[in-house]
């Protein structure tokens, strides 16, 4: 199976400059979890409804005054349409994210791969639930470590201002 036969190909995305507020507007609207953030026609980062949630839970900014750009995740890991559905899954449990971007050979974006994507499609073409299993095992075991190590600090993170 190809990631092209499971991603989705509709992605809703955003620019650095966009505001927190807008982010989660566009995120309720689309129904989903995560934006891409693009910039000169390529992916720059990604920010998520946790990213969302975090900054403005630990700012003393108002979302209308917080840029994505602050907050996205700018290291992004990439797959390509023709790639295997397992090698994408590879990628994600390497890397320990939920999500990854597609982009053809000249890094044009074509749509978005998600571990849900992919889940909802076990049992086909050889794709079993341990495939998914393992990698969402794999994501999910650096989050815990990165709670836990967080529990202990003082001080918040927070956003550049």
């Amino acid at each position: 199976m190809k990631v092209q036969d499971v991603m989705t190909k509709e992605v809703s995305f955003c620019d650095p400059g966009t505001n927190a507020g807008v982010a989660a507007e566009i995120m309720w609207t689309k129904n989903c979890g995560a934006l891409l953030v693009v910039e000169d026609g390529r992916v720059a980062g990604l920010v998520t409804d946790r990213d969302l949630f975090i900054a403005l839970g630990t700012n003393s900014r108002s979302a209308g005054d917080l840029p994505v750009g602050a907050l996205m995740g700018r290291e992004v890991s990439f797959c390509a349409p023709g790639d295997d559905v397992r090698t994408a899954l590879q990628t994600m449990a390497q890397r320990r994210v939920q999500r990854l971007p597609v982009v053809d050979a000249a890094g044009s974006l074509k749509g978005i791969l998600s571990i849900e994507d992919i889940a909802l499609r076990t049992g086909t073409d050889g794709l079993s639930n341990e495939d998914v299993l393992t990698t969402m095992n794999a994501i999910w075991d650096r989050q815990v470590q990165h709670r836990t190590r967080e529990v202990g600090r003082s001080v918040p993170r927070r956003a550049a201002a």
